[in-house]
């Protein structure tokens, strides 16, 4: 990898600010001063030391968000501020991106990565990567409720869910004393609205959305809205589990 395009990659400047650090002595490789920054050097094997200080260089960033509402899973957006903006400068020169999305108005995890190809893996519908919610209905959710979406669900244009599973957590009940309820539901595909479209299909509405898992990896309780956490190695390979 060329140093500019490492240095740049970690935030160190641009293309021409790290010309000129380069020419102005700050940058060495491997203990001798690096006046190109055009020169190639090992990511993995090189050591490469800034004004003084020892670069750590990582190919790959993984953040969990607790995602707060208001905020669209995008990278950009013209209306809307998006997940991104939660973000802290130091990772913006990684590219992150939302890795599937969250609509507007639901909260929960978000994982935020510049590795395409994990997102990949974690979104096909082939690998049937499991997504937990927490929800409330703004009406009582009974068995038959449950049983519909263990067999699927059919929510319009041609199409019916593959099974999930719907779990009835307590009675909820509302200021004006009626009652709903509220669920964890866990699908393995991500439709557009699909959870929400799901409880449409069976005259419910809901009223809250939080996602809670995806894969093994689970919404950190100590992360409040709109914070957010670096991965662990271990918490990156419990995102591709496969179980729902």
């Amino acid at each position: 990898m060329r140093l500019d395009k490492l240095l740049g990659n970690l935030g160190y400047g641009t293309r021409s600010e790290i010309k000129k650090y380069c020419k102005q002595g700050f940058v060495r490789v491997n203990g001798a001063e690096a006046k190109k920054s055009d020169v190639h050097v090992d990511p993995e094997n090189d050591e490469i030391v800034f004004n003084g200080e020892l670069v750590n260089y990582r190919e790959f960033v993984y953040l969990l968000l607790n995602k707060p509402a208001g905020y669209v899973s995008a990278t950009f957006d013209k209306y809307d501020p998006t997940v991104i903006d939660l973000i802290g400068e130091e990772y913006l020169p990684f590219e992150p991106f939302p890795v599937g999305r969250l609509d507007k108005d639901t909260e929960g995890l978000l994982v935020i990565t510049n590795d395409g190809k994990l997102s990949h893996r974690v979104l096909s519908p082939k690998n049937h990567v499991p997504k937990k919610y927490y929800a409330i209905i703004d009406k009582e959710v009974d068995d038959m409720d449950v049983r519909i979406f263990e067999k699927g669900v059919y929510i319009g244009e041609d199409y019916t869910t593959k099974p999930s599973k719907l779990e009835v957590l307590n009675p909820f009940e509302f200021e004006d004393g009626s009652l709903g309820s509220e669920v964890h539901v866990t699908i393995s595909e991500g439709k557009f609205h699909q959870v929400k479209r799901m409880f449409e299909a069976v005259g419910k509405e809901v009223v809250y959305l939080q996602r809670i898992q995806m894969g093994g990896l689970e919404l950190d309780e100590e992360l409040d809205l709109g914070e957010y956490r670096e991965l662990t190695p271990e918490e990156v390979e419990l995102l591709e589990i496969r179980d729902i």
